[in-house]
């Protein structure tokens, strides 16, 4: 695994959650682009500093929107969804977790896991 460390500099309290180590699977590292991977940690950094609630499991579904990168960012507990466009990278369709175990946090394809 390839280490990410990403420090939150965003106002307000964080919760316990995703301020870990933070790590990346082969998978990701090879098919998601870098500003996408660090776009996902950042929306995980921003539902923290706004003091959102997180689950221990961040979903992240990726898919092509024309010539946008579509991500549709959510969680079961308790329930959240959001979508954001990106403009960049080509387009991708992918199915991501970002897991908080305790003592690490882990982005990795959903088929990986």
């Amino acid at each position: 695994m390839s280490a990410l460390k990403v420090k939150c500099q965003q106002k307000g309290e964080l919760s316990a959650l995703f301020t870990n180590e933070r790590y990346l699977t082969r998978g990701i590292n090879a098919e998601i682009p870098p500003i996408t991977q660090l776009l996902l940690w950042e929306l995980i950094d921003e539902q923290n500093a706004l003091g959102v609630e997180l689950d221990y499991l961040q979903v992240f579904r990726l898919e092509p929107d024309g010539k946008q990168q579509k991500i549709t960012h959510s969680q079961e507990q308790p329930p959240f969804e959001r979508e954001v466009y990106l403009l960049g990278p080509p387009p991708t369709t992918a199915k991501i977790y970002v897991i908080d175990d305790g003592d690490h946090s882990t982005m990795m394809l959903t088929e990986e896991y």
